[in-house]
């Protein structure tokens, strides 16, 4: 048995319980998982969904039978029957954040081959008093990695993240040409190692910078950051053997990235790279984190709390961030081309 992929249900209040245990149950399924999360929640999201699977808690990767009908499920605290669904609550936010930790122990250790990761509430983290802005940064964390971005692809565009969540004020001012450098750089390694939709790698990868202001600042006139921040990190890059080019207008290079100009997008703020994204739909999109030690895919939508309980949450995004983990792992393989 390949080892499996670690999936952890996400907050216990929100959708990620309903569609961990519909995408566990989908026979398009394709790698062995093991979830981390509460077997009563996970129960009772078998029950709203009428998904027909047997919660089986078990101690360790090494006890998952991997079983039709059997979910294995990684114990992870225990929380309260009446924790109410669609509400942000401190419990939710500290037990969502033990499963995060649980598997980012598991992949370091090599139990597992990947993670993916359902969908967390940062508010539920803060009450939590845990002082995370999302999963990017916690995983970062938990694995002492320093040099890390997101990445959101689908089969028609990959954008990679300079910011990630931050308001749009402290984003701005936060962007410096050290760290415009080390995105491009990252997105260029992590493009030539393949780790971006299952390909494989990109030779010369083509990587596009989007500019901050609008028409990338007119030469100055609509602010100074692109010419005096973006511009000389593309020159540096260039410099060094990388394929970068811009800062180009954010309003067209997406759609000249989706037309093959350029293999990837540095975007530099949260919504200017994940609207594009999702815009092509949110079935179809993945949340990679790179530069971590390990794989770590996650779905491209939030919690969801207006839908949770209601067993109508859409768990197509999850599916494809555990084929997505699978590939991934494959390519990271000392044995793979």
């Amino acid at each position: 048995m390949t080892q499996p992929v670690a999936l952890t249900m996400g907050d216990p209040n929100g959708i990620g319980p309903e569609i961990t245990v519909k995408a566990y149950a989908d026979p398009r399924r394709r790698p062995p998982v093991v979830v981390i999360g509460d077997p009563a929640v996970l129960a009772r999201a078998c029950r709203i969904t009428a998904t027909e699977l047997t919660v089986r808690p078990i101690a360790s990767v090494a006890d998952a039978a991997h079983e039709p009908g059997i979910l294995d499920v990684l114990a992870e605290g225990t929380l309260p029957e009446d924790l109410p669904l669609g509400t942000v609550d401190a419990r939710a936010g500290a037990a969502s954040f033990a499963y995060v930790r649980r598997g980012v122990e598991l992949a370091l250790r090599g139990e597992v081959r990947a993670l993916t990761t359902a969908p967390i509430n940062k508010e539920a983290l803060g009450l939590a008093g845990l002082p995370y802005p999302g999963h990017t940064e916690i995983l970062a964390d938990l694995s002492g990695t320093s040099d890390y971005a997101m990445m959101m692809a689908n089969d028609e565009l990959r954008v990679v993240l300079v910011t990630i969540h931050q308001s749009l004020r402290t984003a701005i001012d936060s962007l410096t040409t050290a760290r415009e450098l080390e995105i491009i750089r990252l997105t260029d390694r992590t493009l030539r190692a393949g780790h971006a939709r299952g390909r494989s790698g990109v030779r010369g990868p083509r990587i596009a910078v989007a500019a901050v202001n609008p028409h990338a600042g007119e030469n100055g006139r609509f602010g100074r950051e692109d010419l005096d921040i973006v511009a000389p990190a593309v020159r540096a890059a260039r410099r060094e053997g990388i394929d970068a080019s811009g800062p180009w207008p954010a309003d067209t290079v997406f759609m000249r990235a989706r037309a093959g100009e350029s293999d990837a997008v540095v975007a530099q703020y949260h919504d200017q790279g994940l609207i594009p994204v999702k815009y092509l739909g949110l079935e179809h999109g993945v949340n990679i984190t790179i530069g971590l030690p390990f794989v770590r895919t996650s779905v491209d939508h939030g919690t969801a709390f207006d839908l949770a309980g209601k067993g109508t949450a859409d768990h197509t995004s999850l599916l494809t961030a555990l084929a997505q983990a699978d590939q991934l792992a494959v390519a990271q393989e000392p044995s793979a081309s």
